[in-house]
C-alpha cells in the first residue's frame, strides 16, 4: 500500500468524491547572554507581550514596564515543578518579589537552551528534558541570568541617581538608596536595557538566599486548579481537524489495504489517510474520528510483525542468562572468589515490560504548509524532534516551530528516541499538504488503549546474580548478569551510550554499585526484538536497584547481620550514602520492634538504598501481611541527598510521587504479549495505585550546600526492593519477580 494514500469525503475539498476514488500521492520529501533577546512562544497575546517588554538581558528572562519578571524556562513542565524551580533561581539572584514572577516556556533553540549536562557527558548540544537533569544543568545558568539582570538594573539606577553602584540595595523587586531614592524594576527597565552586559557577576552565598531552600508558591498551581493551564488537548485552531490512527495489532505489521466503505456516511469524517505506521481517520472531532477508526476495515500484512509471547521471550532470556555476556565492569576475579568462598548464594530475577501510563496519552497538533511546520504539544525533546520533523518534511530546522505546552506526565514517553507520535501527526498533515490542502491544523489524539498498546515500553529483563561470603560473612565475590533489550541500539544515541556491546542505560545501578566488594563482575546480553522499548522513569535503575538491593538483603540475612549495618560496613568513602542510610534508619526507628498487627497478621520493615542521577535515596518500608498472604504497605520513610534543595516542598513531592509511581509498578505493572499482541488495554487490566493504597510517607532531606542533583526519578527504583525486603522480614519469603506477590 502506498503509505500516503488518502481518501477525502464530503465537505473536505469543495466537492463530492466517488466512494471508491482515492487520491494517489507520494511521500514528500552554552546559552549566551544576548542583550535584548525575546521570544514569542505560541501565546495568544504575543503582541501584548512584545509591547510590554523592554529589558531582556539574556535568553532566560525579561523585565516589562509593568514590573513583571518573565522567566523563560527551557525545560518541559510535566508535573515535576520545573516552572517553579528555575524561576526560584532567577528571583533569588535578581532579588525580585515572588509575586512579580511569570513563567514562559522556551522555544526550540539548541544554541541557547541546550542541556549543559548532555553537552558535557555526550557532546550533544541538544535541548530537552530528561535524566533528572533540569535543575542540575540549569542551576548556575539561571542564577547567572538573575544576577546579570540585577547588576544592570543597579547600574541603571546608579547612573540615574549619580551614586555608587555598591551603595544601592535591591529587595523584593525594589531598587533603593539610603538617600531615599527608589524605583521598581519596571521603572528602570528602559535604562537597564542600555547598560553593558557585565562580563562576570558574583553569585550569592548560600547564607544569603531568600527563596532557595525555602517555601515558595508553585507558579503553575493556580492555572492547573482553575483549568486555564494549556495542554495539547486544549489547543483549538481555526479549521482544525482531529485524527485517530488505526495501528497494526502486532509491532512491525503494515497496512496492505483499507476499505472506507464502512466509514462512508459517518458524521464528521473528512479524510482517511494511509501513513507509514497505520491508517488515520481525520474528522471534525475526536469522537467522530474514533468512531470512524473503530469502523474502518484494514487489511494488515500477513506473516510479518513480532509474534512472540512473553513466555517465549523470558524462556529465551533465561537461556542467555546462563552464558557470559558483554563485560560491563570487571574488578578482580569474581568467579574465582566465589568458587573459594565459605558460603555462596545465587538468585534469578524477572521483570516484565512496563507502560508509562501517563495521565495524558500521546497527542500533538501540527500545522504544515509547503514552507513551514508549527507544532503544539508537551514538548520534551526539542532538538531530536526538530531534526526528525525536518527529515520527514524536507523543511529546514529554522522553518519548524515548536510550542511547548504543559504535559500531563511523561515518565520518559514523550522523549521518544524515534519521535514516533510527533512524526505520526506530521505524516497525517503531510498527506493533506501533498493533496493540495496545505495549512489545515491536525490534532492527533491517542486513546488510552492506543497508548497502552503502542509500545515503547520499559524493557523486560532477566537477571542472574551470584555471590560468595567469607567465614566472617563479608562479600568476597559478586557476579551480576543482565539480559534485556537495549534502549539505545539502532538510535542516534547509540554512538555515545552503547560501547563494546554494552548499553549504559541497561547496566546503570549495577555497574556503579556503591558497596566495597573486592571482586565484582557485571555483564550484559542485549537481544534484538521487535518490541519498541524506551527509557522509563529511572531507566536501568528500575530493575537493577531491585535485584541488587534484595540480593544484598539476602546476603545480610545469610551472614547473620543486620541489613543496615551490613550495608554501612561496605560504604567506605561514600559519605552521601552513609548520610541517607543513617537518616532513614534513625527516622524509621530501625532496630526497634514494630507495633503488632491484628490477630494473624505479620509485620515487617525493609531497607533499600540506591543512587541514580547523582542523587542518593534510602527508604524503609513497613508492611503488614495478612493470614491470606495479601499485604499492604503501611508507611515509607525516605531520606534523600540531592545537594542544595532549591524547593524543599517540590523535592518532597517528587519523593512522594516517585514512591507512588514505583509502588504502582511494583504491585501491578505488567505488559504481556500473546503471539505478539499486547494483552493489556486500559486501567482495568493495567491497574495503577489508588489513593487509598498510598502509604503514609515521611521524607527527610539531608542538608547540603553542594550543587543540586536530580529528584524527578531517584525515589522510584528504591521502593520496590524496600517493600520486598519488608515482605521477607514479615513473611519469610523472597520475591524474585515483579509485580510483587506472596502467592
Amino acid at each position: 500500500m502506498n503509505p500516503m494514500r488518502m481518501r477525502s469525503f464530503n465537505g473536505s475539498d469543495g466537492g463530492t468524491m466517488s466512494r471508491r476514488a482515492f487520491l494517489k500521492t507520494s511521500t514528500a520529501a552554552g546559552a549566551g547572554l544576548t542583550l535584548g533577546i525575546w521570544f514569542a512562544t505560541g501565546s495568544d497575546d504575543v503582541d501584548a507581550q512584545a509591547a510590554a517588554q523592554t529589558f531582556a538581558p539574556n535568553a532566560f528572562l525579561r523585565v516589562g514596564k509593568d514590573n513583571t519578571v518573565t522567566v523563560i524556562v527551557k525545560h518541559l513542565e510535566m508535573g515535576q515543578g520545573v516552572y517553579t524551580g528555575l524561576p526560584t533561581l532567577v528571583a533569588d539572584e535578581l532579588d525580585a518579589a515572588w509575586s512579580q514572577v511569570r513563567v514562559e516556556g522556551a522555544p526550540a533553540d539548541a544554541s541557547l537552551y541546550y542541556n549543559t549536562i548532555w553537552k558535557a557527558a555526550f557532546n550533544f548540544e541538544g535541548q530537552g528534558t530528561g535524566g533528572s537533569t533540569a535543575m542540575a544543568n540549569s542551576y548556575d545558568q539561571y542564577r547567572q541570568a538573575g544576577a546579570t539582570a540585577r547588576a544592570m538594573l543597579v547600574a541603571a539606577a546608579a547612573q540615574k541617581w549619580n551614586v555608587p553602584a555598591d551603595s544601592i540595595q535591591v529587595k523584593n523587586g525594589v531598587v533603593s538608596h539610603a538617600s531615599g531614592k527608589k524605583a521598581t524594576f519596571g521603572e528602570l527597565a528602559d535604562a537597564a536595557a542600555q547598560q553593558a552586559v557585565p562580563a562576570s557577576v558574583k553569585l550569592k552565598d548560600a547564607k544569603d538566599f531568600v527563596y532557595i531552600g525555602k517555601h515558595v508558591t508553585r507558579t503553575d498551581s493556580k492555572a492547573k486548579s482553575n483549568g486555564s493551564a494549556r495542554f495539547t488537548q486544549d489547543v483549538k485552531l481555526p479549521d482544525m481537524l482531529t485524527a485517530v490512527v488505526a495501528h497494526p495489532p502486532r509491532f512491525g505489521q503494515k497496512a496492505k489495504d483499507f476499505d472506507t466503505d464502512s466509514v462512508q456516511g459517518l458524521p464528521g469524517i473528512r479524510f482517511v489517510v494511509g501513513i507509514p505506521n497505520g491508517v488515520a481517520v481525520v474528522a471534525t472531532s475526536f469522537w467522530a474520528a474514533k468512531r470512524g477508526r473503530d469502523a474502518l476495515k484494514v487489511q494488515w500484512s500477513d506473516g510479518s510483525g513480532f509474534a512472540q509471547s512473553s513466555s517465549d521471550i523470558l524462556a529465551d532470556y533465561r537461556k542467555l542468562a546462563a552464558t557470559p555476556g558483554a563485560p560491563a565492569r570487571v574488578d578482580g576475579d569474581a568467579a574465582k572468589a566465589i568458587a573459594g568462598a565459605a558460603k555462596t548464594l545465587d538468585a534469578s530475577y524477572e521483570f516484565p515490560y512496563l507502560a508509562h501510563a501517563a495521565m495524558e496519552p500521546m497527542n500533538c497538533v501540527v500545522k504544515l504548509t509547503q514552507s513551514s511546520c508549527e507544532i503544539w504539544n508537551g514538548e520534551q525533546y526539542q532538538t531530536p524532534d526538530v531534526f526528525a520533523v525536518s527529515a520527514s518534511t524536507g523543511l529546514k530546522p529554522e522553518q519548524i516551530k515548536l510550542n511547548m505546552l504543559y504535559a500531563g506526565g511523561s515518565f520518559g514517553r514523550r522523549a521518544s528516541s524515534q519521535s514516533d507520535y510527533i512524526l505520526e501527526a506530521v505524516a497525517i498533515a503531510k498527506a493533506l499538504v501533498v493533496n493540495g490542502k496545505p495549512g489545515i491544523p491536525v490534532k492527533l489524539v491517542w486513546t488510552r488503549e492506543d497508548d497502552m498498546r503502542g509500545g515503547f515500553y520499559r524493557p523486560a529483563y532477566v537477571h542472574s546474580l551470584k555471590a560468595g561470603l567469607d567465614a566472617n560473612g563479608n562479600i568476597v565475590g559478586w557476579q551480576h548478569r543482565i539480559v534485556g533489550q537495549s534502549i539505545n541500539s539502532g538510535t542516534a544515541f547509540a554512538s555515545v551510550l552503547v560501547k563494546d556491546g554494552v548499553d549504559a542505560t541497561s547496566v546503570e545501578g549495577a555497574v556503579n554499585l556503591p558497596y566495597s566488594i573486592p571482586n565484582l563482575a557485571v555483564d550484559l546480553h542485549s537481544p534484538s526484538l521487535g518490541v519498541p522499548v524506551l527509557w522509563w522513569r529511572s531507566v536501568g535503575s528500575t530493575h537493577n536497584a531491585y535485584s541488587t538491593e534484595t540480593f544484598i538483603d539476602e546476603l545480610a540475612v545469610t551472614s547473620g547481620k543486620d541489613p543496615v549495618a551490613f550495608r554501612k560496613a561496605m560504604l567506605t568513602d561514600k559519605p552521601r550514602h552513609v548520610a541517607v542510610l543513617e537518616l532513614a534508619a534513625e527516622k524509621s526507628d530501625w532496630g526497634k520492634p514494630l507495633a503488632p498487627g491484628k490477630a494473624g497478621e505479620k509485620r515487617g520493615r525493609g531497607f533499600a538504598l540506591h543512587e541514580s542521577f547523582n542523587t542518593v535515596v534510602a527508604q524503609v518500608a513497613e508492611v503488614t501481611v495478612g493470614k491470606d498472604g495479601k499485604f499492604r504497605v503501611d508507611r515509607v520513610v525516605c531520606a534523600v541527598h540531592c545537594g542544595t534543595s532549591v524547593n524543599p516542598d517540590i523535592v518532597k513531592a517528587q519523593m512522594e510521587g516517585g514512591i507512588g509511581f514505583g509502588l504502582s509498578a511494583a504491585l501491578y505493572g505488567k505488559i504481556t504479549l500473546k503471539d505478539g499482541v499486547v494483552e493489556q488495554s486500559n486501567f482495568n487490566d493495567y491497574p495503577v495505585l489508588r489513593i487509598n493504597e498510598m502509604p503514609a510517607i515521611d521524607v527527610y532531606i539531608v542538608p547540603s550546600t553542594d550543587p543540586p542533583t536530580g529528584v524527578g526519578e531517584p525515589a522510584v527504583p528504591v521502593i520496590a526492593p524496600a517493600v520486598a525486603n519488608a515482605l521477607a522480614a514479615a513473611a519469610g519469603k523472597r520475591v524474585h519477580s515483579l509485580p510483587l506477590s506472596l502467592a
